[in-house]
């Protein structure tokens, strides 16, 4: 099975990716998948504290993180990365599909979760869609993730995100596009649904995520749909999920 693709083959400035696994043969295998395929791996770890130690050196844009690592947890090392840098975007691959791993991944700051019965063509699609913000997971972790979602809503707003007087307003098109977050869609379908570029749904989503005083997607998410974004009909985004 070949993996090279055109994509960031002749970018400029390819993705840059970390690639943290206990063990060393699996650790090269994807590594060496993510550089035959034009991504920079610019730095591997096999231990927890190996991992947030590089990864704050490296800074890459894609954590790659098994969960199950020897010296700190997978999940100890997503928290640790994300706090210190929020701009990493940590893709878990885990040999688990346990609900209770991918839920404690999530909200420990991850931004998708992958198994490691994924093929390389879909780890390759999986890495570059985290770079710029997609929520990745292997197919039917997704409607979980959501569903967790929902459930957080139940619990009291932070008082960051009340609808206190003077709050930070969005605009009509933050509204809209929050909307669609809230329903599940990626970056990639929202730019589409609304014809507007990739990198203006981004710049949207950090403007409402600065407005509104929240750290990720998991946070944003929950604030819609306390608000009840994600059940409002809308001609434009009725049936998306």
């Amino acid at each position: 099975m070949t993996v090279g693709t055109a994509g960031d083959a002749h970018d400029e400035h390819p993705v840059t990716v970390m690639v943290v696994d206990d063990h060393p043969m699996w650790r090269d295998a994807v590594a060496g998948d993510l550089t035959a395929a034009g991504l920079h791996v610019v730095a591997t770890a096999g231990d927890g504290p190996e991992a947030i130690r590089r990864a704050r050196a490296a800074r890459p844009q894609v954590l790659v993180l098994d969960l199950n690592l020897p010296g700190a947890s997978g999940v100890q090392v997503c928290k640790e990365v994300v706090a210190h840098d929020s701009a990493v975007r940590v893709l878990v691959l885990s040999a688990s599909g346990e609900h209770a791993d991918v839920l404690e991944a999530v909200k420990s700051g991850a931004t998708g979760y992958l198994l490691k019965s994924a093929s390389r063509e879909e780890l390759v699609a999986a890495v570059r869609r985290t770079a710029v913000g997609d929520p990745v997971f292997t197919p039917g972790l997704a409607g979980l993730v959501l569903g967790e979602y929902r459930r957080l809503a139940a619990v009291p707003a932070s008082p960051a995100a009340s609808d206190q007087p003077g709050a930070p307003r969005l605009t009509d098109r933050e509204t809209e596009v929050l909307r669609l977050v809230a329903k599940g869609l990626s970056y990639k379908q929202i730019a589409q649904r609304l014809v507007i570029s990739h990198r203006t749904v981004q710049n949207h989503v950090q403007n409402t995520l600065g407005k509104l005083q929240l750290h990720n997607r998991v946070e944003l998410v929950r604030y819609a749909i306390e608000r009840g974004l994600d059940d409002r009909t809308d001609a434009r985004t009725d049936g998306a999920m």
